[in-house]
């Protein structure tokens, strides 16, 4: 890889775009003919598009073969991160699942009386209404939004924020006329009806969960799966 190369590389991951260094490995190839550095949007322009895809999707690194020429597929996609509104009994159960599956999870919440580090260690916590910590925070394509307060002032900005940014997931707590409210509360903000068709409410998959923890699973496995859809069609 030469330099120029390895600027572009730099800056690519520094802004949270996913990208893939491909490595022709051949015999009489000048370096700079052997790299090529390919986004998502790119894939369909080479011939070694469904191990490219399917590299995205799994976000694997590897080895490749194809009309017998050997690639090197190296991947690099962002950090997935998570970001709740709700400091409650179900996001401390999926804050912890989602440690254990490497999600980057933030908690934010201004109430402070249930946003304590004693209810959750080991993450992110923002004591802070979402409207400001997301100005830190930063949502963007790679990010999974999760509302849980049933308070619009609360969840409102977080679920405008994530629509704007193009989450890849966006869930919301609720019932099915509290999300009827939520939909006529976002086409006042200017949504469309497609643009709010993209929240996952009701929230996670119908596994019949009841508890907390439960109900944790059902959203994390939902947000696997759209993950895992999303870098499909990549």
């Amino acid at each position: 890889m030469n330099l120029d190369d390895l600027v572009e590389l730099n800056r690519r991951i520094a802004n949270r775009e996913p990208v893939a260094v491909v490595t022709a490995l051949e015999v009489g190839l000048e370096p700079g003919d052997r790299v090529v550095i390919v986004s998502p949007d790119e894939v369909s322009t080479q011939y070694y598009a469904e191990p490219l895809r399917e590299a995205f999707r799994t976000g694997k690194s590897g080895l490749v073969e194809v009309e017998g020429h050997r690639f090197f597929l190296n991947i690099h996609l962002p950090p997935v991160k998570l970001i709740v509104t709700g400091a409650v009994h179900i996001s401390q159960a999926l804050a912890e699942m989602a440690r254990l599956t490497g999600l980057d999870c933030t908690i934010i919440d201004p109430r402070t009386a249930f946003a304590t580090p004693e209810r959750f260690p080991n993450v992110t916590l923002l004591a802070e209404w979402p409207d400001q910590a997301l100005m830190r925070v930063k949502p963007d394509r790679f990010t999974a939004f999760v509302a849980l307060t049933h308070d619009p002032k609360i969840d409102d900005p977080g679920l405008i924020a994530a629509l704007r940014a193009g989450c890849f997931y966006i869930g919301a707590l609720g019932s099915r006329k509290t999300h009827a409210k939520r939909v006529e509360r976002l086409q006042s903000q200017g949504f469309t009806a497609e643009e709010i068709a993209r929240i996952h409410a009701p929230i996670g998959l119908d596994i019949g969960a009841v508890s907390p923890p439960e109900i944790a699973v059902s959203i994390l496995a939902e947000i696997i799966s759209t993950m895992r859809a999303k870098r499909r069609a990549a």
